[in-house]
């Protein structure tokens, strides 16, 4: 089994990877989290997850090792294979994976495409103490997500807003918006308050 590929970037899409290592070119399938942390300059590291069939030996790659470790959690839930653990992780990064099964926040995990109720509920079931033994509780809800909120929540009570009402339209803004910078968000609400 392969712990990484290293090498240059030959081909880079959504959806996958040509890393030459050597000779050797690997299709590598990868996740939109992966995809938006990948540079294509100088020599890149990819980590692997082997999946070895009778018809193919498909490998998919990550990032991180982070995010190659949910993957694996991922698909040792009954009815979900590599491809829909692909698509969560392109959906939620893997702080937002991890906290949504840590949460038990089903309509979240609901919400991507081919997870219905019972899917959602028994990823929950499946991984929450498995996860649970790897997260530090404190890194857990430290994500940038939740960095960016605490901060732009700082700088609108520091201009005299109050906390709750700030609270309520950070909130809004981050659900509608996930990718804002603390910037935008204190921009945008104070257009709101």
């Amino acid at each position: 089994m392969f712990e990484f590929i290293e090498g240059r970037i030959i081909e880079k899409t959504p959806a996958y990877l040509v890393i030459q290592d050597g000779g050797t070119g690997f299709y590598v399938n990868i996740s939109l989290f992966t995809y938006s942390g990948i540079t294509d300059e100088g020599i890149t590291r990819i980590y692997i997850h082997q999946v070895i069939r009778e018809d193919a030996n498909i490998l998919y790659g990550f990032h991180s090792k982070q995010e190659r470790e949910i993957f694996r959690h991922l698909i040792s839930v009954s009815g979900i294979g590599a491809n829909t653990a692909r698509v969560i992780l392109s959906t939620m990064n893997p702080d937002e994976v991890t906290q949504a099964i840590m949460e038990g926040n089903v309509s979240a995990l609901q919400g991507i495409k081919g997870i219905g109720a019972k899917t959602a509920q028994r990823i929950i079931v499946d991984l929450k103490d498995k996860i649970a033994k790897g997260v530090d509780i404190d890194e857990l809800f430290i994500s940038e997500r939740n960095t960016i909120r605490e901060e732009a929540l700082s700088a609108l009570t520091a201009l005299g807003f109050g906390k709750k009402q700030a609270e309520k339209v950070v909130g809004k803004l981050l659900t509608q918006e996930p990718g804002l910078t603390v910037e935008e968000v204190v921009k945008q609400a104070l257009k709101l308050l």
